[in-house]
């Protein structure tokens, strides 16, 4: 058996025999695992499900490499350097065929290990299931609840493996017994979809019904989350139609969103994405980390593992910053030319601001440019000019005494409201209504003019702006969904063999129905 796919059955075999390996609660609380679970205990009962937070938040959704393919697709986004590998990434626009890249068994891999974490999570709080009295109405609600939570972020990985190899094994225990990938075989694109909305209406009932910081622990999954993932899926399945039933979806799950009145999009864009926007009432879906506010000792990041300070989602994307600054970083994932040349001629000024910054002098470190956070940043601009602003945390925003880059006090936004604003606006627009209202508001908060009777493609040019530069593939998967990939792209795109990264060559190799 290959050596990845032993790791993986191996995790699993021993996640189901003896609990969750990564129980951590909520980042704020830094509790440790349990080493024996007690099942007749039921306040142990989110110990489960704290572990699969943990393995999507701690080095699978966020790994620097899965973040950089999900997003150096597009044409806002590309590597900044040929480090570690990183040049393998572009070759998916001109080669498919590399399916010996490791970076391409790496996300299959840590992707998947979210859908065996949930579903690992899922055995054991059936055995909590089994100790609670049929009377206690409080503790079969909470169960519903937890499984739920757990339910949606196997849903979340599954979304996003099929976003990016197509058509791919769906691992859920309610619909088959499949423990491993040895003998899995795949589902098309389609029935992906459609197994991502019917495990949100499984979900949605049973969700809190709250903003996640109102949450009973802080910033977990409620029923937005779920309704805004039924509504992405939808879309998808909708693509370029606009008679598409899934439109009716769409619009459906997004206007419950925006009618809840739940949710507002946070006044400030730019401090949006540093410590004063940690889950705002714009947030649907965050990843949480703190240094719980201490200059020393523990540390909650979005490193792979602790110590390993390379995988941290701050860290590789700061620059190369040879003024000697704490703002410094190996630089990967640069803003392209094409993404500042977008904002300027828009005018965007917000969200330029936000999201490009600039490297500085080359290698010059008595010449430097200064961020609106005051900090200075002489860069190796010979190759990157620019770094992400989304991903910066200003030093004046960091606890005072710690001396590493790691962004600790700043959360990475997955699901926001804005986003849900121009879905329900889209999928308006394409039903013959009028969307200007959601789309006016999301322009207002950047300090642009409303625009009146809005088209489809002023509605995608919205979205472009507004998610520029984030890391979900959003904007790749907008170009595929509207038809524009290839024409966006050219020349390296080529329609019918670049939308979909190849299936490892080392999962082929182990089973053989995923060829």
């Amino acid at each position: 058996m290959n050596h990845y796919m032993k790791i993986i059955a191996w995790v699993l075999t021993i996640s189901i025999l003896s609990g969750c390996s990564k129980f951590l609660d909520r980042p704020l609380e830094n509790r440790g695992q349990a080493t024996k679970i007690d099942y007749t205990n039921l306040s142990n009962m989110y110990q489960p499900v704290s572990g699969v937070y943990r393995t999507a938040s701690s080095g699978s959704f966020n790994r620097w490499i899965i973040t950089a393919m999900l997003s150096e697709r597009s044409d806002d986004i590309e590597p900044g350097n040929d480090d570690a590998g990183q040049i393998g990434i572009h070759n998916f626009q001109t080669d498919v065929t590399v399916k010996s890249y490791w970076a391409v068994n790496d996300m299959w891999i840590n992707l998947y290990s979210v859908v065996f974490a949930a579903n690992s999570a899922l055995v054991e709080l059936d055995q909590f299931g089994k100790n609670i009295p049929a009377s206690d109405a409080a503790n079969t609600a909470l169960l519903a609840r937890y499984r739920a939570e757990v339910r949606f972020f196997r849903a979340l990985a599954h979304f996003y493996i099929g976003r990016q190899y197509g058509a791919v094994p769906i691992l859920g225990l309610e619909s088959n017994d499949v423990k491993t990938m040895a003998n899995a075989k795949k589902s098309s694109v389609e029935d992906m979809k459609k197994y991502v909305m019917a495990e949100m209406d499984t979900c949605i009932a049973s969700l809190e019904d709250k903003r996640p910081n109102e949450a009973d622990h802080l910033g977990g999954v409620t029923k937005y989350a779920a309704l805004m993932l039924k509504a992405k899926a939808a879309m998808d399945l909708a693509g370029n139609d606009n008679n598409n039933a899934n439109w009716d979806v769409a619009l459906d799950c997004t206007n419950q969103i925006v009618n809840s009145h739940k949710f507002t999009l946070f006044n400030d864009y730019y401090q949006l994405w540093k410590k004063p926007g940690k889950l705002s009432d714009e947030a649907i879906l965050e990843f949480q980390y703190s240094d719980f506010g201490n200059p020393t000792g523990d540390i909650v990041t979005s490193g792979a593992n602790p110590g390993e300070t390379w995988a941290n989602f701050f860290l590789f994307q700061a620059p190369e910053n040879t003024f000697g600054g704490v703002i410094s970083g190996p630089g990967w994932m640069v803003p392209t030319q094409k993404a500042v040349d977008f904002l300027t001629a828009r005018n965007d000024v917000i969200r330029k601001k936000t999201a490009i910054q600039y490297c500085g002098v080359d290698g010059d470190i008595n010449t430097f440019v200064v961020t609106p956070d005051g900090d200075k940043v002489s860069g190796n601009a010979g190759r990157k000019k620019y770094f992400n602003g989304k991903a910066y945390f200003p030093t004046s925003q960091m606890t005072p005494g710690r001396v590493d880059y790691y962004g600790a006090n700043n959360n990475i936004h997955m699901l926001r409201y804005a986003e849900v604003l121009l879905m329900n606006a889209e999928a308006k627009i394409r039903k013959g209504q009028n969307g200007d209202a959601q789309i006016n508001e999301v322009r207002t908060r950047v300090g642009l003019a409303p625009l009146t009777n809005a088209t489809i493609d002023q509605l995608m040019d919205e979205r472009h702006a507004e998610l520029i530069c984030e890391w979900w593939g959003e904007r790749f998967n907008d170009l595929l969904r509207t038809d524009q990939a290839a024409t966006v792209l050219a020349p390296g795109f080529q329609k019918g063999k670049s939308e979909y990264i190849p299936i490892p060559q080392a999962q082929e190799d182990v089973n053989s129905n995923l060829k």
